[in-house]
């Protein structure tokens, strides 16, 4: 039975990024646009310019007759997004918080079927339902916290049944934009954190080299494409968390001929700080009331004392 909903709920992604791509014809390879400055004048300004975006990417969407991916677009329209295109497979980077003021920035890196159509619209299993989860639980944890959570979708993510996903092509893309973005952030003075979800684990290990960011935390992952925390070459706080009900755990750890992602970060010969997860699902770390989003927002608020194993 999980077998067969796993081929329909890929067979659904294929469909939608199928669509995706006949209602954007032509469309060049997804781009992050270069960081504004990160005023209160200049964010505003970048997120009116791409609520309007959205909003065009919705009608077209509607005109086309993808439905779903135009419910999923009109969604977004209220959302303060850093970048945001419809090229490709798309990308989308929303905010939540005031990024102006924040002095600590936690970024959600997702994994594979990920797409415009299902950014927001499988509540906290979607990046953004994520994003503002850990948000509204750091303000819990900590009133005064001057943080700011970014949902990433920055990168081309593969389908869970691709052969794609067992290999680390598309994560090097992913990598390959997260640095940057990651660098600019700490340029403009912010503390980041990485909150890394099962594939997009693979993508945070390969961005972690000498990356400027405090902490890195990967959740229900198969990998991180490297031997140990040594091996990442970062300075980083490297935590892996994982529940006891995620089917990932099951995933070999192996690297070879191009296939698998290396050691388990759960394992101690890895090195990294383990935070405890509870017992639920692949898709259910950032449920609330969870330990594994507790858990999660201490790390993205640079509280490590506050994490639990």
């Amino acid at each position: 039975m999980r077998l067969r909903r796993t081929l329909v709920a890929a067979a659904i992604a294929a469909a939608v990024a199928a669509t995706t791509a006949a209602v954007f014809p032509g469309a060049p390879p997804d781009r992050l646009a270069p960081m504004p400055a990160l005023s209160a004048p200049a964010l505003t300004a970048r997120y009116t310019a791409d609520a309007h975006r959205i909003a065009r990417a919705a009608k077209a969407a509607s005109r086309a007759g993808n439905t779903g991916l135009a419910r999923s677009l009109y969604a977004m329209r209220g959302g303060h997004f850093l970048d945001f295109s419809p090229a490709g497979q798309g990308l989308a980077v929303e905010v939540f918080g005031d990024l102006a003021t924040a002095t600590r920035v936690a970024i959600l890196v997702p994994g594979s079927d990920t797409s415009l159509a299902t950014f927001g619209s499988r509540g906290t299993a979607s990046p953004a339902g994520g994003a503002a989860a850990l948000a509204a639980q750091a303000r819990r944890l900590d009133p005064r916290a001057r943080l700011a959570v970014i949902a990433w979708l920055g990168y081309p993510t593969p389908s869970t049944l691709s052969p794609a996903v067992m290999t680390s092509g598309d994560a090097g893309e992913g990598a390959d934009a997260l640095r940057p973005f990651v660098t600019d952030l700490a340029r403009h003075g912010r503390q980041v954190a990485l909150i890394c979800h099962s594939y997009g684990s693979v993508v945070c290990g390969l961005a972690a080299g000498d990356l400027p960011a405090t902490d890195i935390a990967v959740a229900g992952s198969p990998g991180m494409d490297a031997s140990s925390v040594r091996a990442l070459h970062t300075t980083a706080r490297v935590w892996a968390g994982r529940a006891a009900g995620d089917w990932i755990s099951h995933v070999p750890h192996v690297h070879l001929l191009g296939l698998g992602f290396g050691q388990d970060p759960m394992a101690p010969a890895f090195g990294a700080r383990i935070f405890a997860c509870g017992s639920g699902g692949h898709s259910g770390y950032f449920k609330p009331g969870g330990i594994a989003l507790r858990n999660l927002a201490y790390i993205a608020l640079g509280d490590p004392a506050g994490v639990t194993r």
